[in-house]
């Protein structure tokens, strides 16, 4: 074994690896490709802390596998994990990757960079025994330069990835282990755009024409001055809008920020509505030879914060209707995909969101782009912590030496996309109430303004004003305010309420020059499918989780119903009631869009995920979800719960969330058992019935004419499943996905709502079943498995395609039930 102390020492390990990983070539690229994925055809290490410690050597046993990946969700869940059940009770550890790659000997005279999106955590590189660098932000992307140690044609180059996430809890929620987001090899000119190198602002835009400011950083690596042209061309989807051009001089091994204005004659606006984009592509030529070309992708878009209107985009006043949502994408842990990305933003557009927050990190790319074509206002959020740490290991021991670097690049990599409309500097900062505080906010403001001065600057304050709140009540006392001293600074351009909901009414008197934004909403805990408040246990159950739990809430449960809080959160009904009311509160981000991995609120272990999201951690929708849609979409809802098989004559609460109506009337087999309508700022009606077994029906009408009809059926025993796809066609690039949705079912086809069997999977055909979840809370199963149990009666399994064309046969059996088969096709 060989410890990797010194680069003496890395060099003597080069001499006795042996090479197990598959050759890749980056050869010639055209310019449209500068930049070629580097994830394939890695070997990785997972070191055993008794046995390896800090090594590798040649008895080293490795296995071949592509990034990104997350280690920590292959492990078992464990109670006595350091990283704690705040971490999901997942394992970190120590990590090593490997890779060899040929590079094409035209390549010689040009610059090769690789490029790591995100490792977590601590990673350090060597490329042929040649040490790179450390990065210990796990969430920041950073690039090394490798040209001079590379060798070419025939000969193998071999790169290593140390990751150390060993040092335990260094998150207060999940986090992952690995390189879990893309790796890129970029092969350039000498002379061309550097890494982030563009610019774009839209400083005047109007119905008639927009003004768009172009600033282009282009690095000269020749050892001689060089007279070059640039050329940015601007693209509506695939028509040339209009472009500009310059001649420049660059000195020697130097760089130059040149700035270019172009005008674009009747924009075609970005919006939540409808997010239309745009291309720059900017052209370097040499000697009338292109010889470097960078894509931008922008949009035009005018915005603002006002004091009384609250958000005002392109001159309409829009309310922001945001949720937060951390980097975890459920079962496959927090290895990026954009497919799965794409599938949460799509359930969350569906429930008419139009914001996300990055909490509390630096986001994948991906997400961003993804929200830049879908629609989604941003709030890109740079820290959970400064200075002071909020777990042993985490950030803040690197803070003084990483901070300022790991913020500006944040800065240079996110500051063209369309979807972010503000800056975080911050959750949940301890140094919020100290004049400390106040002095590093300044310097990330300075930064942050240096490096874009188009957006606002907030921070998530925990809350902006010091209240006190009765433990019961939770009643606002008006007469104890006092303001934060980070928001009373004047360093912020938005005050960003986290909670404090009973103060937003007053924000105008408290702050009455700085616009609202609610960064972070209600914390409300429901477990999807578990209802409580029927008759005989509603009074059981506390408005707040810190009231002791002593019945009701059997397998760590939390009811369904929109009625269980944090301390300092409210229902998702009454944060919502606030917002909606006012004009000068901009929106809001709920706490969460999704449950997410790790930090359990309310419990502890067994609880290894959270409680929090609207939407479980499978994807599948919690009943409160259609409340937000009632409320922030145009299109019709009705949705009754909950199940319908209880005992005889037992008394249940049956809720119906409904919009574009007047009324909802409920029948139980076909009697009516009443009509209601919405008092007031309702967002729900309510019956308390008798459970009669048979066929729950909600009528809802307006002008006395039916809107929607829906039917919840008592099931039978569980008979059947059933699989639907969310895609049945998927491409044959090993990454694409195809969410399947499980279903139990009686005989005649009605969901079993209890149903809880425990399903297994197989799947013939060049793909893999890549995850498996029910979105229990309480599950121990590994969402890496073939089998898993059910909860409420649904499950998911997730297939990834391979790199060959045709088709996945996905089979579903469980003891006692008819197996299901679905054919899913790649291409």
């Amino acid at each position: 074994m060989i410890q990797l102390t010194s680069l003496k020492k890395i060099g003597l390990l080069f001499t006795s690896v042996i090479l197990l990983t598959a050759c890749s070539t980056s050869g010639d690229k055209q310019f449209s490709n500068r930049k070629v994925s580097f994830n394939s055809d890695w070997s990785f290490h997972l070191n055993d802390s008794i046995k390896d410690k800090d090594t590798i050597g040649t008895s080293t046993q490795w296995r071949t596998l592509d990034v990104p990946h997350d280690w920590s969700i292959e492990g078992k869940f464990d109670e006595k994990s350091p990283g704690g059940y705040g971490g999901g009770s997942l394992n970190g550890g120590l990590g090593w990757y490997k890779k060899t790659f040929k590079v094409a000997v035209e390549d010689s005279t040009k610059i090769t960079s690789i490029t790591f999106d995100g490792v977590y955590k601590n990673s350090e590189v060597w490329i042929n025994g040649h040490y790179l660098g450390k990065r210990p932000n796990g969430y920041i992307g950073f690039q090394y330069q490798i040209t001079p140690y590379l060798k070419y044609g025939d000969k193998n180059n071999e790169i290593i990835v140390k990751v150390d996430n060993s040092k335990q809890p260094n998150s207060r929620w999940y986090s992952g282990s690995g390189i879990f987001r893309n790796v890129w090899i970029e092969t350039t000119n000498k002379l061309h755009v550097a890494q982030w190198g563009t610019y774009i602002t839209t400083p005047k835009v109007t119905a008639e024409k927009a003004s768009v400011n172009i600033e282009t950083t282009i690095k000269n690596q020749y050892a001689e001055g060089k007279k070059a042209t640039v050329t940015t061309t601007i693209f509506k989807d695939e028509t040339k809008v209009t472009s500009v051009t310059q001649n420049i001089t660059l000195n020697a091994n130097a760089s130059q920020t040149i700035k270019q204005l172009a005008e674009v004659e009747n924009p075609v606006l970005w919006s939540d509505e409808n997010p239309e984009l745009y291309t720059a592509v900017t052209e370097i030529s040499l000697d009338d030879k292109i010889i470097d070309q960078y894509k931008t992708t922008f949009g035009i878009r005018d915005f603002k914060f006002d004091l009384n209107k609250g958000f005002i985009l392109n001159g309409k006043q829009v309310k922001i209707k945001g949720v937060c949502m951390h980097h975890d994408l459920g079962p496959l842990g927090s290895a990026i995909n954009t497919r799965a990305i794409e599938r949460q933003l799509e359930i969350l557009k569906e429930m008419g969101v139009n914001g996300i927050r990055t909490s509390h990190n630096p986001p994948a790319t991906e997400l961003l782009e993804l929200c830049d074509k879908m629609g989604f206002i941003v709030m890109d959020e740079a820290f959970d912590m400064w200075k002071q740490t909020k777990t042993k290991y985490d950030y803040g021991n690197d803070w003084d030496k990483w901070h300022k670097q790991d913020l500006i690049d944040q800065l240079l990599r996110d500051r063209n996309h369309a979807s972010i409309f503000m800056w975080s500097i911050g959750n949940e900062i301890p140094e919020q109430w100290s004049e400390t505080g106040v002095e590093i906010a300044k310097e990330l403001a300075a930064i942050t303004r240096q490096y874009d001065k188009t957006r606002p600057l907030t921070a998530g304050m925990n809350p902006p004003v010091n209240m006190n709140i009765d433990a019961v009540t939770l009643q606002f006392e008006k007469k104890d305010v006092s303001i934060n001293p980070l928001a009373g600074s004047g360093v912020l351009d938005l005050i960003g309420y986290n909670y404090a909901h009973q103060t937003f009414e007053y924000h105008q008197k408290n702050f009455p020059k700085t616009p609202f934004i609610a960064t972070e909403t209600t914390s409300g805990l429901q477990t999807r499918g578990y209802y409580d408040a029927v008759s005989d246990t509603i009074k059981k159950w506390p408005v707040r989780w810190d009231l002791k739990f002593t019945e009701g809430n059997p397998g760590n449960t939390v009811s369904a119903y929109d009625q269980v809080q944090t301390p300092w959160g409210s229902t998702h009904e009454a944060t919502w009631k606030i917002i909606k009311k006012h004009d000068f509160l901009a929106g809001m981000y709920v706490w969460t869009g999704f449950d997410y991995i790790g930090e359990p609120t309310p419990y502890e272990w067994p609880s290894v995920s959270s409680y929090f999201g609207i939407v479980d951690l499978a994807g599948f929708p919690k009943d409160v979800y259609y409340m937000y849609q009632s409320e922030w979409t145009k299109k019709d809802v009705l949705h009754i719960f909950p199940h319908w098989n209880w005992k005889t004559g037992q008394t249940v609460d049956v809720w119906a969330y409904y919009n574009n109506a007047d009324e909802v009337e409920l029948f139980v087999n076909g009697k009516s058992v009443g009509k209601r309508a919405k008092k007031g700022d309702d967002l729900h009606v309510m019956w308390r019935i008798p459970f009669d077994a048979g066929t729950l029906k909600a009528i809802s009408r307006k002008g006395g004419k039916v809107v929607l009809e829906k039917e919840i059926k008592t099931a039978g025993n569980p008979s059947q499943l059933k699989l639907t796809a969310d895609r049945s066609t998927i491409k044959a690039d090993k990454n694409d996905l195809s969410f399947v949705t499980v279903d139990i079912l009686d005989a005649n086809g009605t969901i079993a709502p209890n149903a809880n069997n425990e399903i297994n999977f197989s799947l013939k055909g060049n793909g893999k079943i890549v995850g498996v979840c029910s979105g229990d809370p309480v599950s121990h199963e590994s969402y890496k498995g073939t089998k898993h149990t059910a909860l409420a009666g649904k499950c998911l399994v997730i297939v990834q395609s391979g790199d060959k064309s045709g088709r996945l046969e996905l089979t579903a059996k469980a003891n006692g039930l008819k197996q299901a088969t679905i054919v899913i096709t790649t291409e």
